[in-house]
Order: C-alpha cells, then structure tokens, then sequence
C-alpha cells in the first residue's frame, strides 16, 4: 500500500510538474483559450483536453527540430500529432503567438502557410495550396483574423489583418484588411477602413451578397410591376 501511496504521489508530482512547464512555455497559446472559448474553465482543464492547444505545442516542438535540420523526426511529430488530435499541421509552416484553433478536427495547415499573431481557427478549416506548384504555395494570415467553420483559402494569397472569413468560404484571391468574405468562391461583403477593436468571434452572422442582390432585384422588379399597374389603371 505503501508502495502505491508514493508512485501516485511521484506521478502526481511529475504531472504537475509537466503541466506547470507546457503553461510557463506556451502561456500565449493558453491564454488565447481562455480569451476565446467561453467553455474553458480552468488552466488544468484547457491544458489536459482542447485538442488544438496539444496540436499547436507539437507542433512548436517539430518547427524547431526542422530548424535544426533533423531529418524525419520532425514530420512523423505532425503525423502522430494528426492521428492523435485530427489536427495536420506541417512543421514547415510559420505561427505566431496566440493561435487558437477551435474544436481542430479536420483542420489543416500547409508547409508554407504564415499565420500572423491572434488568429482563430474553427473546426474543418483548410490553408492549403491550389496544385503542384513549387516555393510559397500556401496563404498568408495577417494578424486578428477569423477563420469560420468548413473555409478553404487556398494558394499563395494574402488574408488583410482583422479579416473575417465566413463559414464554409472558398477563399483563392486577397483579402484586404478589415474585410469579411463568404460564399464560393469567397466575395468581399463587407470592408471597413478602421480597425475592429478585439477579436469578433461572432463568425454565424456575416452577410450573403448574393442574397442581398437578389433582394434588391426583387425590390426593383415589384417597383416596376407597381408602376405598370398604376399606369394601365
């Protein structure tokens, strides 16, 4: 009994210890959960179960192993890493500080994709490239940009600081800053000059241009029916 009293407390011990030197490393990364995700409750909590946080500090780890010219170890990090959170992150890719990558399945980040600082990614999201093509092949994220659920931005593309991409977007052209893209293939809807304060996480709520014009067309073409009657009448 005494025996299993001092393993817990040595595993306890060293688990703590572990915790303690992921959240004093990456306490960015922690920090952007808490900021960003009403649901985490606590450091112990955030640090043992959100998936994206596991994936962004493996990935850390292979970034720098492939900065210092290991071969192989690097990329079978990122693959373990994918079979084990459903998150691919090439270690090849350029992350600032403050990523926070929302429930992670299926999210996918190319080699040579650059992601600027605080910058949120939900689940299903794709920075990828459009072919075979060598060099820069994957987007560039600028700084406090949203990336909704399902989006695909694709190629060597620029994404403008405090972008809005809407959900299930295709996005295969630049993005200005302060702007908010949706529909397939990603359209402008809405561009602001000045800066948003924050970061806005309400991704469900972006305007459909297409469905806007289709109302003013509506709107015009019960104008003109209105004025024939008056007329005929």
């Amino acid at each position: 009994m005494l025996c299993f009293i001092k393993t817990f407390f040595w595993i306890v011990l060293i688990g703590g210890a572990a915790l303690l030197f992921i959240y004093l490393f990456f306490k960015k990364e922690v920090t952007a959960c808490f900021e960003r995700d009403p649901a985490a409750k606590n450091v112990v909590e955030v640090l043992l179960t959100y998936s994206g946080l596991h994936a962004l500090i493996a990935y850390r780890i292979a970034h720098r192993l492939l900065k210092l010219n290991v071969p192989v170890l690097p990329r079978f990090i990122s693959q373990l890493t994918k079979f084990l959170t459903g998150i691919e992150i090439h270690p090849g890719a350029t992350i600032g500080d403050g990523l926070f990558i929302d429930h992670g399945m299926g999210v996918v980040i190319g080699e040579t994709t650059i992601i600027g600082d605080n910058v949120t990614l939900f689940q299903g999201v794709t920075l990828g490239g459009t072919g075979k093509e060598q060099g820069k092949r994957h987007p560039t994220l600028g700084n406090n940009i949203v990336v909704g659920a399902g989006a695909k931005v694709l190629g060597n593309i620029v994404i403008g600081d405090n972008a809005r991409i809407g959900a299930n977007a295709v996005v295969i052209r630049d993005v200005p800053e302060d702007s908010t893209v949706v529909g397939v293939p990603g359209r402008i809807a809405r561009e602001k000059g000045k800066t948003r304060p924050g970061i806005n996480l309400d991704h469900t709520n972006l305007p459909d241009p297409i469905t806007e014009r289709l109302e003013r067309l509506q709107e015009e073409i019960d104008f003109i029916e209105q004025h024939l009657k008056d007329i005929r009448g």
